[in-house]
């Protein structure tokens, strides 16, 4: 355990378990419910994309669930500023009480579907995008890239073993105005087990057609 990162003893990163464990019950926050578990494949995992962004960055978070990544990520930058997305409104107020009660300020969770949020004008805000979500990389770079600024970056929190979609999304890429710029690999370690990750950062190098991301669930259905 003590060589399991200084954040272990990190008061808000306490005050986050605690709270997760608390309210899981009524929200269905995570399958993930052991101390030890939470701060290594929750917490850990989340910070690892913390020297990919860059000094006081906006950073939205699509489907941001329990607050993984963002909610880690604002505990360790308190510089940048932080916007959480999700479909489901319980989750939201969760989220929102959660930054409250660690004393986070310049985070706020916004309780819509992504495709509705486009509409509100919100494209084309934010220095990185964020998504640690079970979906293909082609999926989720249609719901992230239209909202990367040009030169911005979107980074997807993936596993280990993604040759096979990273060649399905070129065709996504090269539609949204993405390139693939750097795959870190992670490793995590817990209770002796060895968790491949990877994060793979793609810079917008070109403007998204605004018709992305389509409506009516097609980047799930039909990825591009």
């Amino acid at each position: 355990m003590g060589e399991l990162k200084i954040f272990f003893n990190n008061e808000r990163f306490e005050k986050y378990y605690d709270y997760l464990i608390a309210e899981n019950h009524k929200y269905n926050l995570t399958a993930i419910t052991e101390r030890e578990e939470v701060f290594v494949k929750h917490f850990e995992d989340s910070i690892t994309a913390v020297d990919l962004i860059p000094n006081g960055a906006n950073v939205l978070d699509v489907g941001a669930g329990a607050g993984f990544p963002s909610v880690p990520l604002k505990i360790m930058r308190d510089d940048i500023i932080v916007t959480m997305l999700d479909g489901v409104g319980k989750k939201v107020d969760f989220l929102n009480r959660l930054s409250k009660l660690l004393s986070l300020n310049g985070i706020e969770a916004i309780h819509t579907r992504v495709e509705d949020f486009v509409s509100s004008g919100s494209r084309l805000k934010y220095d990185v995008v964020v998504a640690r979500a079970v979906a293909s990389l082609n999926t989720l770079a249609e719901y992230a890239l239209p909202f990367v600024k040009t030169g911005g970056v979107f980074i997807a929190y993936k596993a280990s073993g993604i040759d096979d979609e990273i060649k399905n999304a070129q065709n996504a890429l090269d539609i949204l105005g993405g390139k693939i710029t750097q795959i870190k690999p992670v490793v995590l370690q817990c209770k002796g087990e060895q968790i491949s990750r990877n994060l793979v950062a793609i810079t917008k190098i070109a403007e998204t057609p605004s018709k992305y991301p389509r409506k009516g669930n097609k980047p799930r259905l039909q990825p591009l």
